[in-house]
């Protein structure tokens, strides 16, 4: 039975609001693809106009009193399963955006990009004092929209939670990080004494070649996919048909190799959600430790697997670097404290997440001012890894992410981590044993089973439910735990 006259009406006009939506998204994803990858370096003021002019259109569109009517006129009416998905989440957006007023959205999306900038300024000269201003607007600008969404009971922080991760609450996290914090440490230590002094040093040349190769084995075409670099490895999802992923390239350690495979998780994600939701509020991930789940499952569980690396090892001997696979194994999954996240071993990255995660919790909360980080980020990590940092750049100016704004984001790195372990062992109780396939670079039994068991939903159902109906059970620690153990000779 189809929906009645008046039903039909209002849900062409929201699903037509929607869409709107969505187009605005990818072109602010496009415009900041652009300023990371190709913009010229005096372009910042200029972006940061853009973004703040198309951040308010995005606002006024997201907040209108029209869809508001729609959702009125939809309320109680006979509509099938996804059109109800889509009323349910549109009214959750609606009513969210409702409470964070226009110039307060275009003055974030200022501050992001001009944060960014600086923040890439500051990173190459090691110089906390040039971008901690615009690290303290940030701060207050992100208090300022927390107490703006919270609901009752909730602190700004938690409310922040929400941009990335609906429902997630810090009870949550204390729960889970507290858990990885306390188990972590005794097997970080038996696991530096079974891991090789050194790392590989592999050329920059030989890196490039392996990874177009190995992008090349996994589908990435030139007709719907870009390979680019950036200071900050990334991916963007730009529209069906346009996949965009970001490497980096240093002498001396095989870091692009990973960061390559991890961000192409991002984006099959995005590409393996159900085309009928694209331009809809359900197309795209439901969250980031979903998201995150699933770049980590292609770094860890595929790339750092023995298997996959022989594939590699094939094509950096390939490129001119000539390697072992046992060799290359071996310095994938080396463990050993390090002040860098994006380098640190599956071990020992949680711990980073940890620390994160306390620091921006007390620069929200007040606890912590921004004068302070640069100590108490050289603390937390002497206190959870026993590390020295050596210089704000190996430190708190390492990751983008306070620089754009986005405060509640790093909890999702150390939840993906979890999230992958929990859906690998999921999988191959399915399919079987993934070697055979990996040592070949075959992957696309895998790329089928995420299809149907996760990526398909896009945002219909949300972290947890999801996280159920992929592995069948609720989200633990135990299965990460049994995938870090042998790296620990356990």
């Amino acid at each position: 039975m189809s929906p009645a006259p008046d039903t039909q009406t209002a849900l062409a006009s929201l699903r037509e609001r929607l869409a709107e939506i969505a187009d605005l998204g990818a072109v602010e994803m496009l415009l900041e693809w652009d300023q990371l990858v190709m913009m010229p370096s005096q372009g910042g003021e200029s972006r940061s106009h853009q973004l703040a002019a198309l951040a308010r259109i995005a606002h006024e569109r997201a907040t209108a009193e029209e869809i508001g009517g729609c959702l009125a006129e939809l309320e109680g009416a006979d509509l099938d399963e996804l059109e109800r998905d889509i009323v349910r989440v549109a009214r959750r957006d609606w009513e969210r955006a409702r409470r964070v007023p226009a110039e307060l959205a275009a003055e974030i999306a200022r501050a992001s990009a001009d944060g960014q900038e600086v923040w890439q300024r500051a990173r190459e000269r090691d110089d906390f004092a040039m971008f901690a201003p615009a690290l303290e607007r940030n701060v207050a600008l992100a208090r300022e929209r927390g107490e703006c969404l919270a609901e009752q009971g909730q602190s700004a922080y938690e409310a922040l939670l929400s941009d990335y991760d609906y429902g997630l609450t810090v009870a949550d996290l204390r729960r889970v990080l507290g858990g990885l914090a306390e188990q972590l440490p005794a097997l970080i230590d038996d696991a530096e004494r079974h891991s090789p002094e050194r790392g590989l040093a592999v050329p920059v040349e030989a890196q490039r070649a392996a990874v177009a190769a190995i992008m090349a084995r996994l589908g990435v075409e030139e007709s719907s996919w870009r390979v680019d670099v950036s200071t900050h490895p990334f991916s963007t999802w730009i529209g069906r048909g346009d996949s965009r992923i970001t490497t980096r390239y240093d002498d001396g350690d095989v870091e692009s190799l990973l960061s390559s495979l991890h961000e192409y998780g991002h984006a099959l994600y995005d590409r393996q959600v159900d085309s009928a939701l694209d331009r809809t509020n359900l197309a795209g991930g439901t969250s980031m430790s979903i998201h995150e789940s699933q770049s980590k499952l292609w770094e860890n569980h595929v790339a750092r697997s023995a298997a996959f690396a022989q594939a590699m090892a094939g094509e950096l001997t390939a490129g001119g670097f000539q390697v072992s696979a046992e060799d290359l194994h071996a310095s994938l999954v080396r463990v050993k404290r390090s002040p860098i996240r994006v380098s640190a071993d599956p071990l020992t990255y949680p711990l980073h997440i940890v620390a994160r995660f306390e620091l921006e919790l007390a620069l929200i909360g007040g606890e912590l001012v921004v004068a302070e980080v640069p100590d108490a980020w050289q603390e937390t990590m002497r206190r959870l890894l026993d590390v020295e940092i050596d210089s704000d750049a190996q430190g708190c100016l390492q990751d983008v992410h306070w620089s754009a704004g986005a405060f509640g984001y790093f909890p999702s790195y150390a939840l993906g981590c979890l999230i992958a372990a929990q859906v690998w062992e999921a999988l191959e109780a399915e399919l079987g044993p993934r070697e055979e396939d990996l040592r070949e670079a075959r992957v696309e039994p895998i790329q089928r089973w995420l299809r149907e068991r996760v990526h398909r939903y896009g945002r219909r159902l949300d972290t947890m439910p999801l996280v159920e109906r992929a592995t069948g059970k609720p989200l633990g620690i135990d299965a990460f735990l049994r995938y870090v153990a042998p790296l620990a000779g356990r």
